[in-house]
């Protein structure tokens, strides 16, 4: 595997498991030391000798993102002990699967606090850092439900195309200051997140190692958008773009709402 960051300094938001587990095993394969920030001490910390066992540095720090002063600090002191951040993984997310008709506000605000809030709390944690610096990268996990609404996730949704508006206004207002902003649209992929549905087999959970080789060839290619997998994700955006019938028509065809099989993972 080519060495693309070597001596490089990533932050990993929500590394406990998932696909932020992955990213951070890639990064640190391809060389870069990694800041592992999750609420799990024990789940991060086993993800951090992992990291250790590749050669680098793995450090943990622990954070709720939805808590402004957490990830704050969470950052300062990642910034404080490896002395630079060369690029940041906003990946933190949680997953309701419910109905719009049985939604409350509370649910809704609960999955904005952490999808939403917590990627902007991450972001503007580090940007004043990256601004001085004049460069850096901040890539954030999105997820096609930001791309086009797939029943019955509207709260998860919500947060989602939210959050991809607002990375496509900042990185078109931080061009020319050197700082990238990326964004990762994933399918349906293969985390504890979402353990309680089955997809069908034309449409299959993805691995998250392919999600974290699009996060680090995001960063080194200062990629704006990468869809994961690509064709058919674009296939079914071009689709929604010239008629929304017909996006609606593949959603349902190609049954990708899922099948709930059991309790989601809390």
């Amino acid at each position: 595997m080519e060495k693309r960051f070597i001596c490089r300094n990533v932050l990993v938001t929500g590394a406990s498991s998932g696909i932020g587990r992955a990213s951070a095993l890639r990064f640190a394969r391809e060389g870069a030391n990694v800041a592992l920030v999750a609420r799990n001490r024990e789940r991060l910390s086993a993800v951090a000798e992992e990291v250790r066992a590749l050669g680098v540095r793995g450090e943990v720090y622990l954070a709720d993102t939805s808590n402004a002063p957490e990830i704050y600090a969470a950052a300062d002191a990642a910034l404080a002990d490896f002395g630079s951040l060369h690029a940041v993984h906003c990946n933190a997310g949680i997953y309701l699967r419910r109905p719009a008709k049985d939604l409350t506000t509370a649910d809704i605000s609960r999955i904005m606090d952490t999808n939403f809030y917590g990627t902007l709390n991450t972001i503007y944690a580090v940007l004043p850092y990256m601004l001085r610096r004049g460069e850096g990268s901040i890539v954030t996990t999105v997820s096609m439900d930001g791309k086009k609404g797939v029943p019955p996730d509207a709260a998860y949704v919500a947060a989602k195309f939210a959050l991809n508006g607002f990375l496509q206004v900042l990185r078109q207002e931080l061009r020319g200051t050197g700082v990238h902003i990326g964004a990762v649209f994933p399918s349906r992929t293969d985390t504890p997140q979402i353990a309680h549905v089955a997809c069908p087999a034309v449409t299959p959970k993805a691995d998250p190692a392919v999600v974290a080789k699009a996060v680090a060839d995001c960063v080194y290619y200062r990629r704006r958008e990468m869809l994961v997998p690509w064709l058919p994700c674009k296939l079914l955006v071009l689709a929604d773009a010239v008629s929304p019938a017909l996006g609606d028509f593949l959603v349902r065809q190609l049954h990708l709402s899922g099948t709930q099989t059991g309790d989601p993972v809390v």
